[in-house]
């Protein structure tokens, strides 16, 4: 093995631990060997890895890069081999999927049923999140491909579009603003149920208030899948700023119901996205092609 490669290897191990002794035992060197590999990374790059921490020792800035970047060996280095294996198997192997919940609950059974028709032998591992988590693990390679609402221009990102999704304003069918046209300072009175500020549909939102010098929706909850959580939305008499595909196809009623309002309707498109420079296994090609397929305007 490549004396510097092995080193990174070790390194790894020791800023794993937190502690020369315990990442020695667990690569089975001795310390002194463990803390020559270290020296040597220090010495060739020019910059402290480690300082001492009490009984341990804790990663300095230069340190928590080099781990960084060796995570990112060691994961284009797994995804290689998936790659290679792929090439002899055709349409198998596991392929990692982030999906976005609107996209998880109207789209992917369709497509896991056609992919388990046509190829049995695929195994989808599929992550369900917020956008901007999708596209983070996306970027690490953690996914292969990521389906859900695109973004903004990325070089680093392939975005394919399929279909356009209409997010609105929803509340308890017992709302008092119900039935009516809730004006955006009417709503601007009531607690919220909303995704994280980095997430764009929050963002969009927000942008609707403050562009009409408003208050911006406050949210007395916040969390990762608001399609999950309608009976919270209900109950506590919050709005939300959830897909309308979710209103109409009756999964929320009568609970929830649509606040009409143009101001507050944003169109998203959503498509598939995957790296630039990422390979993809047939599996995963053929993935996006029935995702594709099963979506292309009829």
């Amino acid at each position: 093995m490549n004396l510097q490669v092995r080193d990174l290897m070790y390194f790894a191990k020791v800023a794993e631990l937190g502690h020369l002794g315990r990442a020695s035992q667990a690569l089975h060197i001795t310390q002194p060997a463990l803390s020559k590999c270290i020296d040597r990374l220090e010495e060739n790059y020019g910059a402290a890895l480690f300082e001492r921490s009490g009984r341990g020792i804790r990663l300095t800035d230069a340190g928590r890069l080099l781990q960084e970047r060796v995570r990112l060996v060691e994961r284009t280095l797994d995804e290689t081999q998936r790659e290679i294996a792929s090439l002899g198997v055709g349409l198998a192997g596991l392929v990692k999927i982030g999906a976005a919940a609107t996209i998880a609950e109207f789209i992917m059974p369709t497509v896991c049923r056609a992919l388990q028709e046509e190829a049995p032998a695929v195994v989808v591992e599929l992550q369900i999140g917020m956008n901007d988590v999708l596209q983070d693990a996306l970027r690490k390679r953690l996914l292969d491909v990521v389906i859900g609402p695109l973004g903004s221009h990325d070089e680093a990102l392939v975005q394919i579009p399929i279909v356009a999704d209409d997010v609105v304003v929803a509340a308890s069918a017992t709302h008092p603003l119900a039935g009516k046209h809730a004006t955006l300072e009417a709503m601007s009175r009531y607690g919220w149920v909303l995704p994280a500020q980095s997430v764009a549909t929050r963002q969009w939102l927000e942008h609707a208030f403050a562009s009409r010098g408003l208050p911006l929706p406050r949210a007395a909850v916040m969390t990762s899948s608001i399609a999950a959580v309608p009976r919270l939305i209900a109950e506590t008499g919050l709005l939300s700023f959830i897909s309308r595909r979710n209103l109409e196809a009756g999964r929320f009623t009568p609970a929830l119901v649509e606040l009409p309002n143009p101001d507050t309707t944003m169109t998203r498109q959503f498509g598939v996205v995957h790296r630039n420079d990422g390979y993809l296994s047939p599996a995963a090609r053929r993935i996006i092609d029935i995702v594709r397929e099963q979506n292309a305007p009829r």
